[in-house]
Formats: C-alpha cells, sequence, structure tokens
C-alpha cells in the first residue's frame, strides 16, 4: 500500500501562527491545477503499489470549484493503482462548507474531512486570523453530518495567550457534543517570519507559557479518554475506525508521493521535496525543468526517522525491527541509551515493543534526542 499527499497553496487570508506554504492571491489557481495533473501523469512509473489514501492539504483545498478537484482525482485514478476503500481526505475551513460545496466534496469522491476550527471561541478566532467565526464552526460539522459524511476531523489549538482552561474545556466538550470522532490537537508554536512572532517580539501578546501549555496538554488527553477517544499518536486521537490511514501510513514508514509546490515525496531510499514557489512550479512543469530535489536515506537518517515517528505512536518501537534493520554500531547505541530508561516510568515494554507511557509523552522529544544516532 501507499500514500498520495495533494498540496493546494492557496487561502483567502494568512493565520497568523502559520508558516506553511500558500499565497492569498489565486491568480494562478487554474494554471496550477493544469500543473499538479502533469505532475501526477508524469511520476506515474515511481510508485506501482496500490494507493490507499489520498490526501488533499494546504493551503486550503476547498477553495478548489469542482471542475478543479474533479480533474485533479481523475488524473489520480487514470495513472495509479487506486484501492476500493480508500480513504480521500480533504483540508477545508468551515466558511467554505456550504451544503452545495458539501455534496459537490461527497459526489468528487472525498470521503473524510479534515477541518480546520481551531477554536470555538470567537476571541481566538480574531487572533489567529481565522476566516470564520464560532458559529460557523459548529454549523459546518452539522451540516457536513447531515449531508453524510461520518468521518470527520478537526484541529484545535491550546497554548495560545488569549485560551483560559475555562475555554479549552468548552472547546473539547463541544467536540464530544457535536459526536465528532478524530481530533488533531496542537499546542501552538510561534515560527519565526509569522504574524505571531511578530506580534509576540513587539510585545503585544505575551510569550507563550510552557507550563500553561502543558497543563492543556494534560486536559487534553484526560478529557478525550473520558469521551472514548484512544490517543494513538501524541497529538491524534480517534475513535475506533476513525484513525487517520494516511497519517498512520506517515508514522509506520509507508511510501507516499507528494504533488504541488513544496509536496515532500519518500520512495524506497529517496525523500524528494517540491520548489516551495508556485509560479516557479507552473513553469517547470510546462516546461519540462526540474521543480524538485531529492537526497538518499543513510541508515543512520533511516533510524533517527523511524524513532522519530514511531515513538510518538501506540504502535512503537518495534525491538526486531531495529535488530534486523540497522547495523551492530547502530543497535549498539539504541541498546545503550534505551538502558536509561528501562526501569524508569516514561517508557514501557511489552511484546518486544517499546512505547512511550502518559508520563513519558510530556518529555518525548527529550528521549528521541538521547535515542538519536548522530
Amino acid at each position: 500500500m501507499a500514500g498520495i499527499y495533494i498540496h493546494i497553496p492557496f487561502c483567502k487570508q494568512t493565520c497568523s501562527y502559520c508558516d506553511f506554504h500558500f499565497s492569498i492571491s489565486l491568480k494562478y489557481k487554474t494554471d496550477l491545477v493544469k500543473a499538479l495533473v502533469l505532475e501526477i501523469e508524469n511520476r506515474k512509473h515511481q510508485l506501482t503499489s496500490e494507493i490507499n489514501t489520498i490526501y488533499f492539504g494546504g493551503g486550503t483545498p476547498s477553495l478548489l470549484n469542482d471542475d478543479e478537484l474533479k480533474l485533479i482525482i481523475d488524473a489520480v485514478y487514470q495513472n495509479y493503482n487506486v484501492a476500493s476503500n480508500i480513504e480521500l481526505t480533504l483540508e477545508c475551513n468551515p466558511d467554505d462548507l456550504s451544503k452545495n460545496k458539501l455534496k459537490e466534496l461527497k459526489n468528487a469522491g472525498v470521503n473524510r474531512l479534515s477541518i480546520g476550527v481551531q477554536s470555538f471561541d470567537n476571541e481566538e478566532l480574531q487572533f489567529f486570523n481565522r476566516a470564520h467565526n464560532s458559529s460557523q464552526a459548529e454549523s459546518s460539522i452539522k451540516r457536513s453530518q447531515d449531508v453524510g459524511f461520518e468521518n470527520i476531523t478537526i484541529d484545535l489549538i491550546y497554548g495560545s495567550p488569549l485560551l483560559t482552561d475555562k475555554i479549552w474545556l468548552e472547546n473539547l466538550q463541544k467536540v464530544n457534543d457535536l459526536e465528532v470522532p478524530h481530533l488533531s490537537a496542537y499546542g501552538l508554536t510561534v515560527e519565526p517570519k509569522t504574524k505571531l512572532d511578530h506580534q509576540i517580539k513587539t510585545g503585544q501578546f505575551p510569550i507563550l507559557d510552557d507550563d500553561k501549555m502543558i497543563a492543556q496538554f494534560k486536559v487534553l488527553v484526560q478529557k478525550t479518554k473520558e469521551f472514548g477517544f484512544t490517543q494513538y499518536e501524541v497529538s491524534s486521537f480517534g475513535k475506533k475506525g476513525f484513525y487517520s490511514q494516511h497519517n498512520s501510513n506517515y508514522w509506520k514508514g509507508v511510501e507516499y508521493l507528494g504533488f504541488g509546490p513544496s509536496a515532500h515525496s519518500y520512495i524506497g531510499e529517496k525523500r524528494i521535496w517540491n520548489v516551495s514557489n508556485n509560479i516557479k512550479y507552473i513553469k517547470a512543469l510546462n516546461t519540462a525543468g526540474i521543480y524538485f530535489e531529492e537526497e538518499t536515506i543513510d541508515e543512520k537518517t533511516a533510524f533517527n526517522e523511524y524513532v522519530l515517528t514511531r515513538l510518538r505512536t501506540i504502535w512503537g518501537i518495534d525491538l526486531d525491527f531495529i535488530k534486523n534493520n540497522f547495523n551492530e554500531e547502530i543497535n549498539t547505541h539504541f541498546q545503550k541509551e534505551i538502558q536509561q530508561y528501562s526501569k524508569s516510568s516514561y517508557l514501557q515494554t511489552e511484546k518486544d515493543k517499546i512505547t512511550l507511557t502518559q508520563e513519558g509523552i510530556f518529555i518525548a522529544d527529550k528521549i528521541t534526542s538521547d535515542l538519536f544516532y548522530v
């Protein structure tokens, strides 16, 4: 099995915290969709495995019109071996999800929605510079369910200067009340050159409070467990049957192709990444030019990536996989570094698999760093 990621680099406006590649000008949207189709066709020889997930990310993929979306999806089906039970996810903003739009998405084959709610509090949404309000966030979820979408995930952010513990509890309760089966929750981070970075540097908002972040994360873990979610990855919470297959493939090291500006691919021992520039991407596809860079992943990098991705999940680190896929030097290093945690309350070992405990999740970055082979 394998996955396909499609990056749609357009947004209505700039969120204060976002550093992903996108443009708020839709001037080149038609040209970019045509270039995307060309890339999909040109790279079909790179992946012959059955495709079990397609993921439209961005940016804001819900800005695609019906014809553009179908054109891209048809190109995938025409050039790749697509599974009959495909998980086809599309990221969308609440303000884009009219009843008609939702029907178009469903008719195009989308069967999983990732709705960028971020918060159900209007003051926070204004702070994030989101295009929707709280009422639109809630109504978009209900409308999606009414149209027949069962597989829905929403994003929430914790740790912002405006997020009180009361509002955070209300946000989480709203997830349960709306019967959303999957939640991705992220601690707010300050990325360089974003609006939020500027606001904090100029004193408009205080520096983010790490203690508050940890406290709200603890509440997140507690409440989602009460609501029947499984924390199958540090930031991902799903009910039975609703884990993200696409993201799970990333964490399990399954191959995937990424199409569009800034998209990444992982094929065999190669990592490929496309240029983060819409015009350069379009021009290169239309002139058979070079629009990507690539590298061969060495054994050290492969080990570090395996530790980084697997330790964050309920599937954990497979001791037999380490033993059978990495050289003696790396194995010796791993055994030495893991020993310091063997009797701690941060890791647990069961059936030759090492996973984080609830305590360990809070220092996951430190454990991962200690295990890295440098």
